[in-house]
């Protein structure tokens, strides 16, 4: 306990301010772009536009938000970023130096006004179109939609009062088809979901058959969908499998039929649909599990290998496929992972893309910009906690097959920018103590 109590004392005190250690927990791609990677922490948000090799970072800040909560970003093909927040959609038009509120401007009644709401749910369409959803306890929510890159919203006939809204997807091959799922509060708490054929012209509920289980609180994500089959998506129903997982099922019908098809023992963090038809689904302490099809349930991965080491699936706290069909993902920073950010042909073989002590500074912005103001003070503080010496040189990776290692990789190691690699040194060396304990204590995001 007291071991414990003195890592929390000492984890780096503007990366660890609200209460989490410094982690990686999501990663966003911009559609058409091979080289862009757009990382969550849990200090802000870290930009890449060279594959993983160079990353700048955001502040909670200049993003709009701050604490124990995490952003859904969505990137458009312009590059442009929105967040959600629970003051509004924000966005940047100019690669995160300058942040404004959705529609703020609007007066406070207009009906397509999105700001001072929690904005919870987002998802971009193959169109371009920018898909939000409302979960606000003080008043109705909707689903709204932009047909100009998030400049105006249009309400799509789900406002509820009693209805908080949690998740929305766009068929990647059919933008007509949305799933949007909710928790509703009263009178009876139960999970909601509606299905669209025509764009969010009308909606038709989805009944859940009575072999879907849930959590003491009912919710369900639409987490993934068939970018080949809009018929085919994945429901995650959380805290169904106590003490800490989630139940998966699967529909091949466009949710007229349900199949359990993972109980995990740790929180769903992504799931990925392959080129293959396979998937895949990210947890942290859980591991890696994959489905060979639409047609098989998931089994957890690894390998044990007689008189070696095993092979161990890292701990995934995101996953995402490019287009390519190249896996990017979150992992630990340090123990057992030693890769913040990774990259793998296939999810036994990751490869180290990024630490924190690669970080390159704060985004470069013109003096006066939001993030240039809030953040740019903020760099050294945190430079010197992570030790930051900034990316290498960049070259081809070596797979890391075995990815609990004993300790960091040395200096001048094979990795991609592996600049400063050594075994970390006074406030680094801190927050890595902090950090390997804390991992194991990442506490789920209410809904």
């Amino acid at each position: 306990m007291r071991r414990a109590l003195l890592a929390l004392i000492l984890v780096p005190a503007i990366a660890a301010a609200n209460g989490r250690a410094p982690l990686t927990n999501g990663i966003f791609l911009k559609p058409g772009d091979g080289s862009s990677l757009y990382v969550r922490t849990t200090f802000g948000l870290l930009i890449s536009h060279d594959d993983g090799c160079t990353f700048r970072w955001v502040c909670e800040k200049a993003i709009g938000y701050g604490g124990e909560f995490d952003p859904k970003y969505a990137i458009a093909t312009d590059g442009t970023i929105f967040a959600t927040t629970f003051t509004g959609l924000r966005v940047s038009r100019d690669n995160g130096c300058t942040w404004t509120t959705a529609t703020a401007e609007k007066p406070a009644g207009d009906p397509g006004n999105i700001s001072e709401i929690w904005i919870d749910a987002i998802d971009i369409s193959p169109t371009g179109d920018v898909w939000v959803a409302t979960a606000e306890s003080a008043k109705p929510n909707d689903v709204y939609r932009s047909t100009d890159n998030g400049v105006t919203f249009t309400a799509m006939g789900l406002a509820s009062p009693v209805i908080w809204w949690k998740s929305i997807k766009v068929a990647k091959s059919n933008p007509l088809r949305v799933y949007v799922s909710g928790y509703q509060v009263a009178p009876t708490a139960q999970v909601q979901i509606r299905r669209s054929d025509n764009g969010g012209t009308s909606w038709t509920p989805i009944v859940l058959p009575a072999n879907v289980a849930f959590g003491s609180t009912p919710i369900a994500h639409v987490t993934a969908v068939d970018p080949a089959n809009p018929d085919h998506f994945y429901l995650t129903s959380l805290d169904a499998a106590p003490p800490g997982g989630d139940k998966v099922y699967r529909t091949t019908d466009g949710g007229t039929t349900f199949t359990e098809v993972a109980s995990t023992t740790d929180r769903v963090r992504d799931i990925v649909i392959r080129s293959n038809g396979s998937a895949l689904i990210a947890t942290v302490s859980g591991g890696t599990y994959e489905s060979a099809g639409p047609d098989s349930a998931f089994s957890r991965l690894g390998e044990t290998r007689p008189n070696s080491q095993d092979i161990k699936p890292p701990q995934l706290g995101c996953m995402a496929q490019k287009a390519d069909g190249t896996l990017v993902g979150c992992g630990a920073n340090w123990a057992p992972d030693y890769m913040a950010v990774g990259r793998a042909s296939q999810p036994l073989a990751w490869q180290k893309l990024f630490r924190f002590v690669e970080l390159a500074g704060p985004v470069q912005c013109a003096a006066g910009t939001t993030s240039q103001v809030s953040c740019d003070s903020l760099w050294p503080a945190l430079q010197a906690q992570f030790g930051a010496t900034g990316p290498g040189t960049c070259g081809a990776l070596a797979d890391l097959e075995v990815v609990d290692l004993a300790t960091p990789p040395g200096k001048g190691g094979s990795g991609c920018c592996d600049a400063g690699g050594g075994t970390p040194t006074g406030a680094l060396a801190l927050s890595a103590i902090a950090g390997a304990i804390l991992l194991r204590r990442r506490q789920r995001p209410v809904g």
